[in-house]
C-alpha cells in the first residue's frame, strides 16, 4: 500500500475539514489550538510536504531552510503577510490563500463597524451598562451622519468594492477611493466611486475605511500626519491588517479629538493591543473577526484544504500566490 503524504494542520479547524484531508493525507493536527513557536513549527513540519496555516504561522526563509520536504503552504486567509513570498518561491514552495469566499461577509462587517463607530454604539453601551443613563438629553451620544455622507476607501479590491456598493447603493453615500491604480470604468460605475489622491480622500471624507493589503510599503499608511489631514468630525475604520495604522498615533489623535472616532478589527502586534487604545472611549475594538460567520469560515477552511489536495494530489493549486520553478 502506498504511504499517504504527510501534512500539518497548524491550528484547530472544523472536524469536517480534518476528515476531508484524512482521505488523502496522513494528518498531524493541532485541535488543542496551541500557538507554535517558530522552533516548534519547524519541528512539527519535519517530514511534511504540506501545511494548513492561518495568519499565526510565519513562513520565513529560516523556517523553509529547516523543512526541505515542504512543498505547499495553504493559508486560511485572504491576507498572506505571514508568508515570505520571495523566500517561498526561491525554495520551490507554493503559497495559496482564500480569496473571494470571504468578500461579502467582510464587507458586511466593515460597514457594521463603520456604523458602530459613527453612531457611538460601543461608547453608549458602556455608559448604559455602568448604570449612568438616568435621563434623555438632546445631545446624548450624538454621532456622525452616515446616510448621504462621504465615504473614502483606501484599497479598492474585492472587499473595498463591496463596501463601496453598500455605501453608494444602500446609504446614498458619495464614494471616493484611493488605489495603486484606478479601477476600470465599468467597475467604477458599478461602485459609483471616484478615484482621488490619498491627500484629497483624507481631507474630504467623513468616514475613511482601510481595506488595503499589508506590505512594507503600506506600513503606517495612516500615521500622525495623515490623521491631521482628516476632518475633526471624521471616523477611521481599519479592517485590513495591523501595521497599516500607527496605533500609538491613532490613540493620541482620538484622545486629542483630532478625529472623532475609530473602529478597529486589526492591530499592530495582535493579539496584543496598544494600551493607549484601551483607555480612550471613542474607539470600537473587535478581535479580528471581520470574516467570522460560520459559513464563511467553513468556506475558507474548505478552500485551504482544497488547495492542499489540488496541489499534492492533482498537481495544481486552486488559488496560488506564486509560481515556483518545478
Amino acid at each position: 500500500m502506498q504511504t499517504k503524504p504527510s501534512v500539518l494542520v497548524a491550528r484547530a479547524v472544523f472536524p469536517e475539514i480534518l476528515h476531508k484531508l484524512e482521505q488523502h493525507f496522513t494528518v498531524d493536527s493541532n485541535q488543542d489550538d496551541i500557538l507554535f513557536s517558530a522552533e516548534e513549527l519547524a519541528r512539527r513540519l519535519q517530514g511534511k510536504v504540506g501545511v494548513f496555516t492561518t495568519g499565526s504561522e510565519r513562513i520565513s526563509a529560516s523556517l523553509l531552510a529547516q523543512c526541505p520536504e515542504l512543498r505547499i503552504c495553504a493559508n486560511m486567509a485572504v491576507g498572506y503577510n505571514n508568508f515570505d513570498l520571495p523566500a517561498m518561491t526561491s525554495a520551490g514552495v507554493v503559497a495559496t490563500n482564500t480569496p473571494d469566499v470571504l468578500t461579502e461577509t467582510t464587507a458586511d462587517f466593515g460597514f457594521a463597524l463603520l456604523m458602530a463607530t459613527a453612531r457611538r454604539m460601543a461608547e453608549s453601551e458602556h455608559f448604559l451598562r455602568a448604570g449612568l443613563w438616568t435621563r434623555w438629553s438632546y445631545d446624548m451620544f450624538a454621532g456622525a451622519e452616515v446616510h448621504g455622507s462621504i465615504l473614502g476607501i483606501i484599497g479598492m479590491g474585492r472587499i473595498g468594492q463591496g463596501i463601496a456598493r453598500r455605501g453608494a447603493l444602500g446609504f446614498g453615500m458619495k464614494v471616493l477611493y484611493c488605489n495603486r491604480k484606478p479601477l476600470d470604468a465599468a467597475t467604477e460605475a458599478a461602485c459609483q466611486a471616484r478615484h482621488v489622491s490619498k491627500t484629497e480622500l483624507l481631507q474630504t471624507a467623513d468616514h475613511v475605511m482601510l481595506v488595503l493589503p499589508y506590505s512594507a510599503e503600506a506600513h503606517h499608511t495612516i500615521g500622525a500626519a495623515e490623521l491631521a489631514l482628516m476632518k475633526p468630525t471624521a471616523t477611521l475604520v481599519n479592517i485590513a491588517r495591523g501595521g497599516i495604522v500607527d496605533d500609538a498615533a491613532l490613540a493620541a489623535a482620538l484622545r486629542n479629538r483630532t478625529i472623532a472616532a475609530a473602529g478597529l478589527d486589526v492591530f499592530e502586534g495582535e493579539p496584543a493591543v496598544h494600551p493607549d487604545l484601551l483607555t480612550v472611549p471613542n474607539v470600537v475594538l473587535t478581535p479580528h473577526i471581520a470574516s467570522a460567520t460560520m459559513p464563511t469560515r467553513m468556506a475558507m477552511a474548505g478552500l485551504a484544504a482544497d488547495n492542499l489536495i489540488g496541489f499534492l494530489v492533482h498537481g495544481k493549486a486552486l488559488t496560488p500566490l506564486n509560481a515556483p520553478a518545478p
